[in-house]
C-alpha cells in the first residue's frame, strides 16, 4: 500500500495558520474497513483537589481571530464557578472530585498539568457546542437517539468542566497560574462528524495521559497523581465507547490503545481548534507546536491508498535541508514506531509532495488509531524519539 503525501518544507516550530473549512476537517480522517480552565474565585477555596476543588505568550492556531467562534463563560460562570454553580456541576457530573490536599508536583508535571487543564478546556467548549447544536436543531441525531445522547452528553460536558476546574486547581496550589481559555472554532457541520471527531480527539487524549503517566513516574511524582490520571484514562475510554458505538463500531478499538506525546495533542488542538491570537498565556505551556499535518482522504481498500497531507505555516520557519533527511513515522497501538522513506519527493513552492508506504497488512494491522508525524532521522527507537525529530504533524488516521 502506499499514501501520497503532500507536505510544506516547515521547522519544528512552524505554526499552522489556515482556518480549517466545514467541508476538510482538517484533524484527520476516519477511515472503515473489513481490515480495518479556567480559575475559580480565590473567596470560593477549598482543600480538596481531584481534578477540581470546592468553590469557585505569543500564541498561534487553525483559526483566525474575528470570526465567529466559541468563547467562554458559560451560563454557570465557567471558568469561574461559585460554591453553588459547583454543587450543580456535580450532579450533573455523577460524581465528585477528590478531597485530599492538593500534592506538591515537579515543574514537568507542571507542564502536564497545564497541558491537561488546556485540553480539558477545549473539550468542554466542543461538548458545549455539540449539546447547543442538538437542542437547537442544527445536529439531527439518528434513530430516534436524541434523548439518550443527550443525557450521555449532558454529563460528558459536567465531567470534562470538573476535570479542567481540577487541574488549575492543583497549578494554583503549586504557585502556577491557571491556564485561561482561549477561543475554538470546530469544523464539522452535522452530527455524525461531530461524534467522529469527538471519538479521535478522545483517542488522542487516552494516548496523551499515558505519556503524562509516564512523565510523572519518571520524575518521581506523588503517586497519588499517577493513580488520579489513570482514573481520567478509565473515564475517557468509557466515553469513547459510547462515540464509537453510535458511529456503528465495536466500543473498544484495540487490546491496546494507540500512545502519544504531550507535543502531539498540543500541536494538534492549536493547529486546528483554536483561534490564532486568543489564548491569554498560552505561552505558559512550555510545549513545541509543529507545523501542521492534514489527512485529507485514506482508503485502506484501494492500493495504492491516496493519503493526501497539506500544511500551511509562518514563512519565517521554512524548512530549508534535504527532504532525504526525513522520514514518515507512523505510531499505531503499542509497537514500535513504524519508519518510512519519502518516495519521489515533489517539491512545488513550500509543498513537498511523496508517497509512503501505509503497512495496513499483516503484520501491522494498523487499526485504531495511527498518528503520522514527519521527523528526522531514519532510526526512532520510541515514541519520545520521534517526539524529539518530529518537524511536521500530527496527522491523525482511524481506522475501524
Amino acid at each position: 500500500m502506499y499514501a501520497s503525501i503532500a507536505t510544506a518544507l516547515l521547522g519544528a516550530s512552524a505554526l499552522a495558520a489556515a482556518r480549517p473549512s466545514k467541508e476538510n476537517k482538517g484533524w484527520g480522517t476516519t477511515t472503515s474497513s473489513t481490515t480495518e480552565y479556567g480559575a475559580m474565585p480565590s473567596s470560593t477555596q477549598s482543600n480538596g483537589w481531584g481534578w477540581g476543588n470546592k468553590g469557585g505568550s505569543s500564541t498561534s492556531s487553525a483559526a483566525d481571530a474575528g470570526q465567529s467562534a466559541f468563547s467562554f463563560p458559560l451560563p454557570n460562570g465557567f471558568p469561574n464557578v461559585s460554591a453553588s454553580a459547583l454543587k450543580d456541576l456535580e450532579i450533573a457530573a455523577q460524581g465528585v472530585p477528590g478531597n485530599g490536599a492538593a500534592p506538591m508536583v515537579s515543574e514537568d508535571a507542571k507542564t502536564s498539568f497545564r497541558f491537561i487543564a488546556f485540553n480539558e478546556l477545549f473539550e468542554v467548549a466542543f461538548f458545549t457546542e455539540l449539546v447547543n447544536n442538538i437542542t437547537s436543531g442544527h445536529y439531527t441525531v439518528p434513530n430516534g437517539q436524541s434523548a439518550n445522547v443527550l443525557r450521555a452528553l449532558h454529563a460528558v460536558q459536567a465531567q470534562e468542566e470538573i476535570h479542567a476546574l481540577g487541574a488549575n486547581n492543583l497549578l494554583k496550589a503549586n504557585g502556577a497560574n491557571p491556564i485561561i481559555p482561549c477561543k475554538y472554532d470546530f469544523p464539522v457541520d452535522k452530527f455524525e462528524d461531530a461524534i467522529a471527531l469527538a471519538s479521535t480527539f478522545t483517542d488522542v487524549t487516552v494516548g496523551t495521559l499515558q505519556d503524562v503517566q509516564k512523565t510523572l513516574a519518571k520524575d518521581q511524582d506523588p503517586v497519588g497523581t499517577i493513580q488520579l490520571i489513570g482514573s481520567v484514562i478509565g473515564q475517557e475510554g468509557e466515553q469513547n465507547g459510547f462515540y464509537r458505538n453510535l458511529n456503528g463500531k465495536i466500543p473498544s478499538a484495540l487490546p491496546f490503545l494507540t500512545t502519544s506525546k504531550r507535543e502531539f495533542a498540543f500541536s494538534a488542538i492549536n493547529q486546528n481548534f483554536v483561534v490564532r491570537g486568543s489564548c491569554p498565556n498560552i505561552g505558559d505551556i512550555k510545549l513545541p507546536i509543529f507545523a501542521k499535518l492534514d489527512v485529507l482522504n485514506v482508503d485502506p481498500n484501494q492500493q495504492p491508498v491516496n493519503t493526501t497531507f497539506k500544511y500551511a505555516a509562518d514563512n519565517d520557519n521554512v524548512y530549508s535541508g534535504n527532504p532525504d533527511d526525513l522520514s514518515l513515522v507512523y505510531i499505531n497501538q503499542q509497537t514500535l514506531p513504524i519508519v518510512l522513506p519519502l518516495k519521489m519527493p515533489q517539491q512545488n513552492g513550500n509543498t513537498l509532495s511523496f508517497e509512503a508506504d501505509f503497512p495496513g497488512d499483516f503484520p501491522f494491522h494498523m487499526n485504531g488509531l495511527t498518528i503520522a508525524v514527519v521527523a528526522k532521522g531514519k532510526d526512532f527507537k520510541s515514541v519520545d524519539d520521534v517526539a524529539a525529530a518530529t518537524l511536521f504533524g500530527p496527522a491523525l488516521i482511524e481506522i475501524n
